[in-house]
């Protein structure tokens, strides 16, 4: 099948890239219910077993830096099928696995191959649709993707519940193998031979070329840091909730929504408005959003007052500025050098998911138990995220002058 035109998109291709984007919550999101039974069957620590989810999204932050890179050289759609190959091998490996150890191993592998889902379903679209819809469509991508937190771990403790962990990683593997047949069914090259770097290029040499653009790195960097925000307030909001103001986990559930609501909102905002503002001010008012409810939140809360709506109203305006900003900033670090599109994309999502894993870490490693070691460093990335969004803003003025 060809590829879409331009001009009018193919549904069938659209809907493919979609699904793509649901394996990266399936190897994150989906492994959150497993994690309990896993603990129990192989007779590990609570660290051990968050150990598979730490680990898992180490892998694929790194893996997503290998797979941009390679489909700048050898193309999107062997290295796109080769990727979601490995994570269903990933998948099936872990339900089988009798240690703890073998089981890791499987994780990684799963991982591994997660990580070429959205950076090349970004590269791909940038491909087929250009970047006059770019922003529309990777909006509607990330979208698609929102799915994926708000089902996969809903259906995976169903399944875990009824047929045990093992089934949950079979569910996985089908689930993967069902995406890689579609995508070898429906998605052709779209990555053109004369417009690929060369084989014997330095990869370290294109992510110099990329960084030395300082509009490059603001975008990247402040997807970065708008992920960290979300990060550290999502892994805070389930201590928070349930330690320290003493809540049931359904209700945690029911808040915790907001968060991709938001998200899943500033998307379609995003979409909407992506023809009337330069991706310059969509960029900078999203961060502008993230920073003024981290501020608000951090004054409620320093003023001593805290309930769930002080955690997750602003939790949901955070998401809702981060949807506003992601596909705008995507599309801009993307179009710096269109030659290295899916090496820039592979960078942004490596930074998203790094900083994330990051800052969530340094939130758990100061954790005190009450509300103010959140605030701090949400608020330092919500400050970084707003120094990174208006740098771009800042320089299209200064080119306008």
């Amino acid at each position: 099948m060809a590829a879409p035109s331009r001009n009018a998109p193919d549904w069938r291709f659209m809907a493919t890239l979609a699904a793509i984007t649901l394996i990266g919550p399936l190897a994150v999101h989906a492994f959150l219910p497993v994690m309990p039974a896993v603990k129990t069957v192989f007779g590990i620590s609570d660290a051990m077993a968050g150990l598979g989810f730490t680990v898992g999204l180490l892998v694929m932050a790194f893996a997503t830096l290998i797979y941009g890179s390679l489909s700048d050289r050898y193309g999107r759609r062997p290295v796109l099928l080769t990727g979601l190959a490995l994570f269903v091998l990933g998948g099936a490996l872990s339900s089988f696995a009798v240690s703890y150890a073998g089981f890791l191993a499987g994780r990684m592998l799963q991982a591994m191959g997660a990580g070429c889902a959205i950076t090349l379903a970004r590269a791909i679209a940038r491909d087929a649709y250009g970047t006059d819809v770019l922003v529309k469509v990777i909006a509607y991508l990330t979208m698609a993707y929102t799915l994926g937190p708000m089902l996969a771990p809903y259906i995976t403790g169903l399944i875990v519940d009824s047929a045990g962990w093992r089934a949950a990683f079979w569910f996985m593997a089908l689930a993967g193998l069902g995406i890689l047949a579609a995508a070898w069914a429906i998605l052709t090259e779209t990555h053109p031979r004369e417009a690929r770097q060369s084989k014997h290029g330095s990869y370290l040499r294109d992510y110099t070329r990329l960084f030395s653009h300082l509009r490059f790195a603001a975008y990247v960097f402040q997807t970065g840091f708008s992920s960290a925000c979300f990060y550290t307030l999502a892994a805070a909001s389930a201590f928070l909730m349930t330690g320290y103001l003493g809540r049931s986990a359904s209700e945690f559930g029911s808040y915790f929504a907001l968060f991709p609501c938001g998200f899943f909102l500033g998307n379609l905002v995003s979409s909407r408005l992506t023809k009337r503002f330069s991706i310059e001010t969509m960029v900078i008012v999203g961060a502008g959003i993230n920073f003024l409810a981290i501020t608000a939140q951090s004054i409620i809360i320093f003023s001593g007052h805290f309930t769930p709506l002080v955690l997750f109203i602003p939790g949901a305006l955070i998401t809702f500025g981060q949807g506003l900003a992601l596909p705008n900033a995507t599309t801009g670090s993307m179009r710096v050098i269109p030659s290295l599109s899916g090496t820039a994309s592979g960078i942004g999502v490596f930074c998203q998911t790094f900083l994330g894993a990051l800052f969530a870490q340094i939130y758990s490693t100061i954790s005190d138990g009450t509300p103010l070691s959140m605030t701090w460093v949400t608020w330092f990335c919500s400050i970084m995220t707003f120094i990174a969004g208006s740098i771009p803003f800042i320089l299209k003025r200064r080119e306008r002058t």
